[in-house]
């Protein structure tokens, strides 16, 4: 079978497509062919790798875990002599995140409870760009201890045009909230599109330093100080990051949990992050079942043009979520 692959650390073009046997599932082990998966952040984050320090957990000269792509939806195709849960022909989705990436292949084949079935009426597609990006948006706007955003919250959305960005807008205006996206100038009017209130062009426009607070912000890739970002926040007000390089990722752990702990303020790092979690998957296939949340596509592309995908989304250009189709 074909499958993406990268032997070291560096830019998109470190990834090619090259042949293996397929796996026979083993244990609660289910094989699962293909039909669509979807570039994540991540996928880029886990090929340079980005914040750096995280080396030293997936492998310090060169990478661990050789498969690329978290984000899948499939058929499957066989299953372990102790899966109990799908059988063949059977359409699922999920995010491989706990169980070594590898969505950018022909097949996976992994523990069973990576997966949840497709809701009828679903496409593959639709399904593949769920499991990661819409879960952490889900769950960026929902603290450790439960609180959420509700009705008349002013919130900001900084990185509001990629990944997770779309579906915390469309989430946070289903709960009511007033929502302000963050983006380049190409893509203000896709963020006004999706049901933004306000957006600000990044190039112009410093969020921290208008004077206007706000009761959440989620941030998907950090590029401000936390000094700054509590300077628009509003009193109780929370910041959450999901991402960045070294630094900003360095102050949200050690220096958040001491703004907070001295303000009325709440700023860190998402570390209650639990993957594909079944309430909110739950949430999510409600929410885009109704027509609430509408997930965009911006590209399709095969597996032998991995590098492409990934390099679109690298580079800035995706406005949404970026389909890889085996």
């Amino acid at each position: 079978m074909k499958v993406a692959l990268k032997d070291r650390y560096g830019p998109p073009e470190v990834v090619a497509v090259g042949e293996v046997e397929r796996p026979i599932p083993e244990a609660n082990r289910v094989l699962v062919r293909v039909r669509a998966a979807s570039v994540n952040r991540a996928d880029l984050d886990g090929l340079l790798p980005r914040p750096s320090f995280v080396r030293l957990f997936i492998g310090l000269r060169r990478p661990r875990n050789r498969g690329v792509g978290l984000d899948v939806a499939g058929i499957v195709e066989a299953v372990g002599p102790e899966a109990t849960r799908f059988k063949v022909g059977d359409p699922v989705f999920g995010d491989l995140s706990l169980f070594h990436d590898g969505a950018f292949a022909e097949y996976v084949c992994v523990s069973e409870a990576a997966f949840q079935p497709i809701p009828a009426g679903m496409s593959f597609e639709v399904a593949a760009t769920l499991p990661h990006s819409a879960i952490l948006a889900v769950q960026g706007l929902r603290r450790r201890d439960g609180r959420t955003i509700g009705p008349g919250d002013r919130v900001l959305v900084d990185g509001a045009s990629g990944n997770v960005g779309p579906f915390a807008v469309q989430i946070a205006k289903a709960r009511g909230a007033e929502v302000t996206g963050v983006c380049s100038p190409a893509k203000v009017d896709f963020v006004r599109s999706l049901g933004a209130d306000h957006v600000l062009d990044y190039t112009t426009v410093d969020y921290t330093r208008t004077g206007k607070r706000y009761d959440w912000i989620i941030d998907t890739d950090s590029h401000h100080s936390l000094i700054a970002v509590r300077r628009a926040l509003a009193p109780g007000g929370t910041y959450v990051t999901l991402g960045g390089t070294a630094s900003p990722i360095l102050a949200a752990l050690l220096l958040g949990p001491l703004l907070s702990r001295f303000g009325n303020r709440r700023l860190g790092l998402l570390t209650w992050w639990a993957p594909f979690r079944a309430e909110d998957v739950a949430t999510v296939l409600e929410l885009v079942g109704t027509g609430t949340v509408r997930p965009v596509i911006d590209r399709r592309y095969p597996l032998a043009e991995v590098v492409g995908a990934l390099r679109w989304v690298n580079d800035g250009h995706a406005r949404g979520k970026v389909i890889i189709e085996p």
